[in-house]
């Protein structure tokens, strides 16, 4: 039996340049081509888990145009209804400009846009939708109040809330932390959050344990090619990710975390909800574009090895 996943979060409309490499500041390059996808962190995360057939609602604001409208359609085409998303009558749809490389690699500006009224007026609105899930997912691409608001809301509602801390901010709060069940940042957001530096899979450790120790009960940290590392009481384990060759690692967070949450919302254990998400992150950086590189549950369960 499938239990209900609400996302709450960004969507924003990509604008991709393709290119052999990343200008450095001040050089000018020739890019190799330009795409417009729908994307944004949260509506990216949505997809993924409408895609792997979880239950999935979205909460989150675009604008009166037709970014807004191919946003709706999409989610739609990936299962995950529309009809709670808040239309702004004065900003438009956000916006993402992301540079691509030849190695995959990419970077990323975002314009917020409609994404600043996902706000907490908004949200206390939604009280039928948070009564409804067992599972609350959100990013960091809406104001950082509202965020705080959702987790607050959701945790006293007695809900299982999964923290993706990206953009990752300046500072969490230990009280949002304490309601926080998963946190999954990826190795950057990690150190940045943890105050510390370092790549390797010891500072990882460590971090994790710093956020741990501020009252987040698991914390996932995504490791790109290396794979995931799952921490938590008595465990330290890292899940290698399938190896694949990437052309375009956009939404491989996104995707990671709406594999996840899926998982979890099937009643899979946490080795085998990080499992199934790897395969599916593996599959998704194999492909162009944010939604359009998601996985089906077909292709994500016939990847999967139980390891």
């Amino acid at each position: 039996m499938r239990k209900g996943i609400l996302v709450i979060g960004s969507l924003n409309m990509d604008m991709s340049v393709y290119l052999d490499k990343i200008p450095e500041v001040g050089e000018t390059v020739l890019g190799r081509g330009l795409s417009y996808r729908t994307g944004g962190k949260g509506a990216n995360q949505a997809c993924a888990a409408g895609k792997l057939k979880g239950d999935v609602r979205m909460l989150g604001c675009i604008g009166q145009d037709e970014f807004g409208k191919k946003q709706r359609e999409s989610l739609e085409e990936a299962g995950v209804t529309g009809e709670y998303l808040k239309i702004s009558d004065s900003q438009p749809t956000g916006t993402a400009f992301i540079c691509v490389e030849a190695s995959g690699a990419n970077n990323i500006v975002v314009v917020p846009g409609a994404n600043d009224q996902c706000d907490i007026e908004y949200l206390s609105s939604q009280h039928e939708l948070f009564e409804w899930c067992h599972y609350v997912l959100l990013q960091m691409e809406i104001p950082l109040e509202a965020v705080e608001f959702a987790v607050k809301k959701a945790k006293q509602m007695g809900k299982i809330v999964i923290l993706n801390p990206a953009p990752a901010p300046e500072a969490l709060s230990d009280q949002i932390l304490q309601s926080v069940d998963y946190i999954t940042p990826n190795e950057t957001e990690l150190m940045k959050l943890s105050g510390l530096e370092g790549d390797s899979l010891e500072d990882m450790i460590k971090g994790a344990a710093i956020l741990r120790s501020r009252g987040v009960k698991q914390v996932v940290v995504t490791m790109g090619d290396k794979g995931a590392l799952l921490i938590k009481e008595g465990v330290e384990q890292l899940y290698a990710a399938r190896k694949v060759t990437a052309v375009d690692t956009t939404a491989a967070g996104d995707c990671f975390n709406g594999a996840f949450v899926t998982a979890l919302s099937e009643g899979k254990s946490e080795k085998e909800a990080i499992l199934f998400a790897n395969t599916a992150s593996a599959i998704a950086v194999t492909r162009f574009g944010a939604q359009e590189s998601l996985p089906s549950r077909e292709e994500a369960d016939a990847g999967y090895i139980e390891e």
